[in-house]
């Protein structure tokens, strides 16, 4: 064990749960179950959706918009683009929210990785971005749950990362230190530069090997030192 640290704070989305193959296949399940094959090509569908997604969520992050508006007009403005008429984007998105955290695919080596870290006596907890009944439901559903003490998200919190507030609110809440601590997560501006600017070390699982190290910014970077992964099973070379 590193005797550095005592409290671990992951990121769930694409660090442990496989945001990335388990929103595809719920959205597969979503796009059948409303009959869009009849009006474009599921792959398109995706793409369009993904490109909307991830500009409200960056707007979300920003306290640009809400949650109501975020669900409702990342599925409106897919229609809209697409030219789909006929479905409620608000019923469409309730359908989605109930498939997707059901989804249990997992990151290689997430398991084997947490059992190691309980074995090794660490406090475990997660920060994560998203809304409070969709991301407990994808712990209990992918059975990453009886890991975690607890799980800070950033609805209840009223504070996305990679805002201070949430990191400064979790280790508080868990009774630790900001210098036992460390993040660990997949988004470099989100979770590693949040961290860090929070004064908490960190740890950079660089999920996309062809991205480029160099071109990440490291402005305002103020105190804290970070690692960099290249699979989640690379902790152990840490903790």
């Amino acid at each position: 064990m590193n005797r550095k640290y005592s409290h671990i704070f992951f990121d769930l989305d694409n660090t442990l749960w496989d945001f990335e193959k388990n929103s595809k296949k719920a959205m597969e399940e979503t796009f059948a179950f409303f009959k869009l094959d009849k009006n474009t090509e599921f792959d398109l569908f995706f793409e369009i959706y993904s490109k909307h997604n991830t500009e409200l969520w960056e707007n979300y992050r920003n306290n640009g918009i809400g949650k109501k508006e975020l669900t409702k007009k990342r599925f409106e403005n897919t229609f809209t683009e697409l030219e789909i008429c006929g479905i409620d984007p608000v019923v469409m998105n309730g359908h989605y929210l109930k498939v997707m955290p059901k989804q249990k695919q997992l990151n290689d080596g997430v398991m084997e990785t947490l059992r190691y870290l309980k074995e090794k006596k660490y406090l475990l907890f997660i920060i994560t971005n998203g809304f409070r009944d969709v991301q407990h439901e994808k712990l209990i559903s992918s059975g990453l749950n009886s890991f975690f003490s607890k799980m800070f998200i950033s609805e209840e919190v009223k504070t996305p990362k990679p805002g201070l507030k949430i990191f400064e609110y979790a280790v508080k809440s868990s009774n630790a230190k900001k210098a036992k601590s460390i993040m660990i997560g997949d988004d470099w501006k989100v979770d590693v530069l949040g961290a860090l600017n929070f004064g908490m070390d960190a740890v950079y699982f660089q999920k996309n090997p062809e991205l480029d190290f160099q071109e990440l910014s490291f402005n305002d970077v103020n105190t804290g030192q970070f690692y960099k992964i290249g699979s989640i099973q690379q902790l152990k070379n840490i903790l």
